[in-house]
């Protein structure tokens, strides 16, 4: 039996970049507002954090302020993913050298590798360090993903310890889960699907409306471990729409511009991603504007 990583809301921490560049003085404000706030994890260098726009060297680097500024106060889970397990490789060792808690790993984007080479390759990163990594299945964004039987095989590894789980494919959730048990934790990787996955048993979410609400993700996960799931189901019921509205367009466009819209000053996109077409726009700004924000 394996101990989870974290439990609660853990937050896919956005990357504000400024003139090119990580603005790392308002990353600072940004990792404190989401401890204020209740989070249970920042996960830096994630989909949410642009790290496929980052060059190693200035992921690198984040990923060091942030472990830095944290200073253990909730655990920092560093993105480590490539499509070259080599690259990932690189950056699982300097996660772990920077003090980071734990790695999270998404599958081999472009590549669409085989669950043989799925195997391989997390193994290959596995035996390359010594903290817990968390696999990341999200095949709409990356062309594979894992099958339960996959799942249970990676679950052997001692230093495997979760799986952030962004397919929206139940039927997997639920056989992983009854294959895996406790030597494989899940969270949620979309926000509407936390309170059911952790109905299921999951621990918690890696969430994209953390960023503007922390509060709102702390307080369901807060409920759903408890397991009042009426008060949890009310408040996401409450909040479902906004929460999709984080997609609307590809993430982190919206969630971004819902940052920036409240000022919070998340910064540019990198492209290839830009700013949100006018008709989103104001459909994101509705969505905001029924829960209350001035924008």
């Amino acid at each position: 039996m394996k101990t989870p990583v974290f439990t609660g809301s853990g937050v896919a921490i956005v990357t504000p970049f400024k003139d090119g560049k990580v603005n790392f003085e308002k990353l600072a404000e940004l990792i404190d507002f989401q401890i204020k706030g209740g989070t249970s994890s920042i996960i830096i260098c994630g989909t949410t954090g642009e790290s496929a726009t980052q060059s190693l060297e200035e992921h690198a680097a984040t990923v060091d302020f942030c472990v830095k500024h944290t200073k253990g106060r909730v655990p920092v889970i560093a993105g480590a993913g490539s499509n070259d397990t080599m690259a990932s490789k690189y950056l699982c060792q300097h996660a772990e050298k920077s003090g980071a808690d734990a790695l999270l790993i998404v599958t081999p984007y472009y590549n669409k590798a085989t669950q043989k080479g799925l195997i391989k390759h997390y193994t290959t990163l596995a035996d390359c360090v010594n903290i817990p990594i968390i696999l990341y299945n999200v095949p709409s964004r990356t062309g594979c993903g894992f099958t339960a039987e996959t799942y249970y095989e990676l679950s052997k590894h001692p230093n495997i310890n979760g799986v952030k789980e962004a397919s929206g494919n139940f039927t997997l959730v639920n056989t992983a889960m009854s294959m895996c048990g406790d030597d494989l934790y899940f969270w949620s990787g979309n926000d509407s699907d936390a309170l059911p996955m952790m109905s299921l048993g999951a621990k918690g979410v890696i969430s994209v409306i953390a960023n503007l609400m922390p509060e709102l993700t702390a307080k369901i996960c807060e409920y759903a471990l408890n397991e009042d799931f009426v008060s949890a189901r009310k408040l996401h019921l409450e909040y479902v729409q906004l929460m999709e509205s984080m997609f609307i367009e590809v993430n982190p466009i919206p969630i971004k511009t819902a940052m920036n819209l409240v000022g919070m000053d998340a910064g540019e996109l990198r492209l290839p991603l830009c700013e949100m077409e006018p008709a989103n726009l104001e459909k994101l700004k509705k969505a905001m504007r029924a829960k209350g924000f001035k924008v």
